[in-house]
């Protein structure tokens, strides 16, 4: 069985000191078990888009959508200048990009997802144009991670995913669900550069 279609991809560009910082997901890591961390996550707001397949093009069509609505087709929240006079308009927000994107499978497609910033609440986060947009809470909880660099290929991620697997079952840890692959790095990043990340949810 081809295991993209049950990944989740989280994509995005890291916090890595380049330009200017990326916002990543709040964790702790409670474990080192060689080249796996176990890592405790915090909530956080994620806007979702489900798409259909081919797993390979999830993460595509899922990304332009999402990026679409944190680059301001979105209805926008009010803001107020402390300008003379004041003004008052309904214009589109902009909202600052942060890793990860998540995709997994779902029913009729895949989940794609964009991390919120943490300034933000379900309440606060601009309404999106697109209907097929959802903003929820991720419950955050306890994860099994490997980091790895390299090209984006099935052999890659499998030779990586089963050395997770093969970590947490000699630490006596058990995981449930989809695993997660995560991408923190656009495409042109050199392939010897790249992070990558497998998540494995812990029971």
């Amino acid at each position: 069985m081809n295991p993209l279609p049950a990944l989740a991809v989280v994509v995005a560009l890291t916090a890595a000191p380049v330009a200017r910082a990326i916002e990543e997901p709040r964790y702790a890591v409670e474990q080192q078990l060689d080249a796996v961390e176990v890592r405790a996550y915090a909530p956080y707001v994620v806007a979702e888009v489900v798409v259909p397949g081919p797993a390979e093009d999830a993460g595509n069509q899922g990304f332009r959508i999402l990026a679409a609505y944190i680059f301001g087709k979105n209805k926008g929240e009010r803001k107020i200048a402390m300008t003379a006079p004041v003004t008052q308009t309904a214009a589109p927000v902009k909202i600052e990009m942060t890793a990860p994107v998540v995709q997994t499978a779902a029913d009729g497609g895949f989940a794609v997802r964009f991390m919120m910033p943490s300034g933000f609440t379900l309440d606060t986060l601009p309404e999106p144009i697109d209907p097929a947009i959802r903003l929820k809470t991720e419950a955050g909880g306890r994860f099994a991670v490997i980091r790895y660099s390299g090209f984006w290929s099935q052999a890659n991620y499998d030779r990586h995913l089963q050395a997770l697997r093969e970590a947490i079952e000699a630490a006596g840890l058990h995981s449930t669900g989809a695993p997660i692959w995560a991408r923190f790095d656009p495409p042109w990043t050199p392939w010897f550069m790249r992070r990558n990340e497998i998540w494995l949810r812990l029971s």
